[in-house]
Formats: C-alpha cells, structure tokens, sequence
C-alpha cells in the first residue's frame, strides 16, 4: 500500500511537470502525486490530464481559479491529502531544483529516524546550491540566518520547500489560521512544527536552479517573509495554544 504522496503547486510548468512526474514514478518507492494547478494558460493541467490515463490511481489533479499563491497551493493539497489515508505527505517543487531521488531520504528521515518533519536542507553540511548567482545564494543564507535569530528555531534552511511531514503534524496544525501565500509560508510550517515540539531533521541535499520556465520569485515575497516572520514570531508569544 503507498502511504506517502508527494504534492506539486503549478503555475505554467508545461516544460517541466511530465518530466517530474515521470521521474517521481520511477523511484524505487512508489509515491502517489497531487498537482495543484492555478488555471496555468501554458495548459499544464491538461498536461496532467493526459498523464492520468496513464497512471491511474497514481497521479491526481487539483485545478483552482487564478494564481493565488504558493501557500494556499500547498493548504489546498493538505487539505485534500488529509482526507485520504496518507501517512507521509511531500513538498516538492515541478522544476527539478528538488532531486526526486532524495524522496526516499526525506521519506526515511520520518519513516526510520523518528523525524515528524524532515527538511531537504541546502545549507546542513556549507552551501549546496547550483545555478545561483551569489547575491541570491547570499540572500537565502542570510534569511534562514535572520529566521533562526528570530524565531529560535534550531533549523539551518529555513526557507527550504522540499519537505515531508507525518500526517500527524498537518492534523495539529491549524491550517486554517496559516497566514502567509509566498515562500515564507515555508517558513510559517516549520515554526508551527516547532511550536508543537514536533521533531524536525534536515537532510542535506544538493538544490539546483530551474534551467526551464520561469522562476516565481519576486520583491513582494521577499518583503512578506522579511517583515513577515517578527510579527509571526510577535503573534505566537502571546497566542501560542492558537497555533
């Protein structure tokens, strides 16, 4: 019986997303994949679409009106993966900046070393990260740096969006009450993890930069995981059961 799934957000990855989900089902695990698609006009949806008939009961899609962020991308799968009866649920970008091959890794980190959350960590063992120019290279260390100062958390990626969690961690968590959309809701999940004194391990892993389509980043993220996180940590001191 396959009990992980691995959950992947789109937005026009039509260059990348029948790759990824080829080399996912070819691990040596068998994983299932949710695809959250936010009505990608490069018709990556009908991609999936087509896929499915090939892999039935395997592959699974979820189409949502406008592009309406990272996070509510991710809420929307956990929500629809907490339904069923998965017991490890995956974070994973479609441009193979995440290695499937470290899927098992991540997987074993929760399975056999007692991790509730295990994190594919770019920054446990120096700085692996491939295809970044140094300023961003310089920029995503220093954020996880500033994340760390501030919430305390023992987590050296902090930012890191390849991620497994055991099905128990997203059924404590109030994912209603989640309130970033960009990539620093990556960072709003380990901290609520951490609140609960759920076990977090990083595993090291190698991130290479997308070499196609199109990068998501922009000054609006930045700003909200920047200013974001002092009121986040702020919030939790005085409404901590809340979380």
């Amino acid at each position: 019986m396959v009990n992980g799934i691995i959950i992947i957000p789109t937005f026009n990855e039509i260059e990348n997303i029948e790759r990824i989900i080829r080399n996912v089902f070819s691990q040596r695990r068998k994983f299932h994949i949710l695809v959250v698609d936010d009505n990608s006009p490069d018709g990556t949806a009908t991609r999936v679409r087509t896929l499915q008939a090939e892999f039935p009961e395997r592959l699974f899609l979820e189409e949502r009106v406008g592009k309406q962020g990272l996070g509510t991308a991710y809420i929307h799968g956990f929500k629809w993966t907490l339904q069923r009866d998965y017991e490890y649920i995956f974070e994973m970008d479609a441009d193979f900046s995440h290695n499937p091959n470290d899927l098992v890794r991540l997987y074993n980190a929760c399975k056999r070393d007692g991790a509730d959350v295990s994190i594919g960590s770019r920054y446990i063992t120096g700085v692996n990260v491939i295809n970044w120019p140094m300023n961003r290279v310089l920029m995503s260390w220093l954020a996880s740096r500033y994340v760390r100062f501030v919430t305390g958390m023992d987590v050296q990626d902090t930012t890191a969006g390849f991620v497994c969690y055991k099905r128990k961690v997203l059924e404590r968590i109030n994912l209603n009450k989640i309130q970033f959309v960009g990539y620093a809701f990556q960072i709003e999940m380990k901290f609520k993890a951490h609140l609960h004194n759920f076990k977090i391990l990083e595993v090291p892993v190698i991130f290479t930069d997308r070499t196609r389509g199109t990068s998501k980043m922009s000054g609006s993220i930045i700003s909200e995981a920047v200013f974001g996180v002092i009121k986040m940590k702020l919030k939790s001191l005085f409404n901590r059961k809340k979380v």
